[in-house]
């Protein structure tokens, strides 16, 4: 009796995470990782290699290894984004001449380089040389039919050279939609939306996956090359943290711990608008203050050596043939005056109004495509847009060629060696004047049919972009966004000037303009109107003024950008707070909590948490009294992510909490690994077994994967205390108690659907599963 009644104690029984087993502490796709919970196991990983390095020197190397192992991660990133942003910047140039023409001396130099190499081109025709032809040109040479329609018809070679033009267009669009949806769907788009998202703590897997890396970068010059309104330097950023996410899977310090990847991740996106603009520092403000969600003084070290290492390696490589590393070089000769301040606003007016107009339009299209059946037929999109872009686009010379070369074009300064139509001004031929110091002269015929020009392709660029950017290829904004508020503000500039020329007695411009003084710079007014459309977009303003003027080298001119951007940004949130990627987020459903959103609603902790009033009761596991039977009856029947654990259903008192995908490792592997374990076993969380009978099977431990320290709150904590708390800790989920006792849960989802409420929006597009 004495024998059959004995208890059955602790004995034996294996504690799991003693000895680790494979995907513990990880995470399922579309979850949110714990933030404590990752910067705690980095601790305790730290903690050990400190301690065991005091045990040998071959320790003490490891742990200097390991310290050293960020540091070569970041080389490692900016040297590979580097070196990938030079081979499609290079591919970019040639793809895109190649639907004018061809090298004959080497098919893989591009137009300018062509030309570089001939010993037959003079400064007057740099553009022309005979080694570069166009396609009717070169057919004409060896094609009898298209000599008899040009001998017949002058518009021969025009009419043939816009076919070409058109179907080159339509190829590199239908290659990059078509390897994008076949091989890595993951690839289309900008990608700063869901790099803010995965910095913020989401799992999205494959997104920065091999194959995305690969394909994004193929079909990124593709769509480029393409002409379509779109640009090359958000998806750079996407291609950077792929990238980062590759070298993080070769070190077990980043592969193993989500929150230290996002770090990686972090300074990864700073080398990617680096290497886009040549911007090393605003590539690193770029990280901080748009898409970093988590970001120590470390990661801003070690942000600063990735993006100078990848500035360094895309300088090497020096894809822009200018042996500088900025984008749009310019060189101003006049400073700008106060009065221009006035201009430079109402561009900043500009930009803001743009940003709102561009931001609904392009998410109400978006939506459409989302719950139409636009959504189903996405290469069908992509061509069409491609056609009409490439049919509007090939008459108007300023939205033929690619949009860099149109910025560049418009920020430039009207010296006496440039022979663009922008520089057709009236010389008067008594006024000698050295070379670099141009006064201002009335507009020639050149001029003004360039402005007509500029007016329709701005239009164009308005519209088209609209409709481009959120279509299944790689799609960036920056630069479209530029080059609106480039072609408005050299409208502008123009405008001005002429003004100045023909009223130079009137009082405004009589303190600062005397008569034949250059006094007016359009390149400038292009240059403050791009910032400024880019603000209005992006909601940028500490970044966006210094990658302007590290993409421009005009540091004196920081002022009027700084104008304009903070313009823009406070006409722009008049109208709605979100930008751009903020919008797409919320369009996409993404669990995003942006740190720059106010919480102002008087409601308590108690009102969001769950179960609500007519839910069923909370799913809990006890201490001590569960089976492996009703946990994986309850794993099985619910689809939560981690369960809270009670002393006992009857006083609920909280014990600690345990994620759902540890749970089911965890008994999985001790059946396998454990003898006696069955359906009946009791799985225990307490240090002590409880005391069962001899003739119970072998109870289960699993104390080690219990958080007891999980978050709580009580019952009437504000929620906009709650708000900031899941914002500045990253919390998964946190629980609701009252003097110990459990009385709910509130996850980041939660926060999210009641932030929605608030709004007066549909609480259920946090969709995202």
């Amino acid at each position: 009796f004495i024998n059959s009644g004995r208890m059955n104690g602790a004995g034996n029984l294996m504690d799991f995470l003693d000895e680790p087993f494979p995907d513990v502490g990880t995470y399922e796709d579309f979850h949110t990782i714990d933030w404590l919970r990752e910067k705690s196991r980095d601790t305790d990983r730290h903690r050990k290699i400190t301690s065991k390095s005091k045990e040998s020197m071959w320790e003490l190397i490891k742990s200097l290894l390991d310290a050293w192992s960020g540091w070569v991660v970041m080389l490692l990133i900016g040297l590979l984004s580097g070196t990938l942003a030079g081979v499609i910047d290079l591919a970019v140039d040639w793809m895109t001449d190649l639907k004018e023409g061809v090298c004959l001396s080497a098919f893989w130099y591009s137009h300018e380089q062509c030309c570089w190499t001939s010993n037959e081109t003079t400064f007057d025709d740099r553009d022309k040389c005979p080694q570069w032809q166009k396609w009717a040109e070169l057919m004409t040479d060896i094609c009898l039919f298209m000599f008899l329609i040009n001998s017949i018809l002058g518009a021969g070679a025009y009419v043939l050279n816009y076919f070409l033009y058109v179907l080159w267009a339509l190829l590199f669009s239908f290659l990059a939609v078509s390897l994008v949806r076949v091989f890595a769907p993951y690839a289309c788009g900008s990608g700063i939306p869901e790099i803010k998202t995965i910095l913020s703590g989401f799992i999205i897997r494959g997104y920065l996956g091999k194959w995305t890396l690969l394909i994004k970068t193929v079909t990124l010059v593709l769509a480029v090359s393409s002409g379509l309104s779109l640009g090359k330097e958000g998806p750079l950023v996407h291609v950077a943290c792929c990238c980062g996410n590759l070298f993080c899977s070769l070190f077990s310090k980043y592969s193993k711990n989500e929150g230290k990847r996002r770090e990686v991740l972090s300074a990864a996106a700073a080398a990617g608008v680096s290497v886009a603009f040549g911007a090393p520092i605003g590539g690193v403000l770029f990280s901080l203050e748009e898409v970093s969600y988590y970001f120590p003084l470390k990661t801003l070290w070690r942000s600063f050596f990735a993006a100078l290492v990848a500035a360094f390696t895309l300088r090497s490589i020096n894809p822009f043939g200018n042996s500088r590393l900025v984008l749009f070089y310019v060189e101003y000769h006049t400073p700008w005056y106060m009065a221009e301040l006035v201009p430079f606003i109402l561009l900043g007016v500009f930009g803001g109004l743009w940003g709102t107009l561009f931001i609904r339009a392009n998410i109400a299209w978006c939506r459409r495509r989302k719950t139409t059946q636009l959504g189903k037929y996405p290469v069908l999109e992509v061509i069409a847009v491609t056609g009409i872009t490439a049919v509007l686009a090939y008459p108007n010379p300023y939205t033929r060629r690619s949009t860099s070369e149109l910025i560049s074009e418009l920020f430039n300064d009207c010296g006496a060696l440039e022979s663009s139509q922008l520089c057709d001004y009236i010389n008067n031929p008594n006024m000698s004047r050295p070379v670099d110091d141009i006064p201002d002269r009335p507009a020639g015929p050149g001029v003004y049919n360039a402005l007509w020009q500029l007016a329709l392709a701005l239009i164009f660029k308005i519209v088209i972009t609209i409709f481009t950017f959120g279509m299944k290829i790689p799609s960036g904004l920056f630069i479209p966004s530029m080059a609106v508020g480039a072609i408005a503000g050299r409208i502008v500039g123009i405008a001005v000037e002429q003004m100045a020329y023909h009223h130079h007695d009137w009082i405004i411009f009589k303190n600062w303009c005397r008569p034949g003084a250059d006094c007016v710079t359009p390149g400038l007014y292009a240059m403050v109107g791009a910032a400024a459309c880019l603000g209005g977009v992006t909601r940028m303003t500490v970044s966006l003024v210094v990658i302007m003027f590290e993409l421009t080298g005009g540091l004196e001119y920081i002022v009027p950008l700084m104008a304009a951007a903070v313009t823009s940004k406070w006409v722009a949130d008049a109208f709605g707070k979100e930008g751009i990627y903020e919008s797409h987020i919320q369009l996409n459903g993404y669990p995003y909590l942006d740190v720059r959103d106010e919480f102002t609603h008087r409601t308590l902790a108690t009102d969001v948490m769950r179960p609500r009033r007519n839910d069923p009761p909370l799913a809990v596991l006890t201490q001590d009294s569960t089976t492996v039977e009703d946990v994986e009856t309850l794993i099985k029947d619910t689809d939560y992510n981690g369960f809270p654990v009670v002393v006992s259903r009857e006083s609920e008192r909280l014990i600690g909490f345990v994620q759902r995908r540890d749970l089911t490792l965890a008994i999985k592997n001790a059946r396998q690994k454990q003898d006696g374990v069955v359906s009946s076993s009791v799985v225990y969380f307490t240090e002590d077994a409880p005391q069962l009978l001899a003739s119970n099977p072998q109870p289960l431990k699993l104390r080690r994967i219990l958080n007891l320290s999980p978050f709580t709150v009580t019952d009437h904590t504000p929620m906009e205390t709650v708000v900031d708390i899941f914002r500045k800790l990253g919390l998964r989920q946190c629980l609701v108690t009252r003097s110990g006792r459990l009385l709910g849960i509130i996850t980041k989802k939660d926060v999210l659907r009641h932030m929605a409420q608030m709004m007066n929006q549909d609480p259920e597009s946090i969709m995202f599963n």
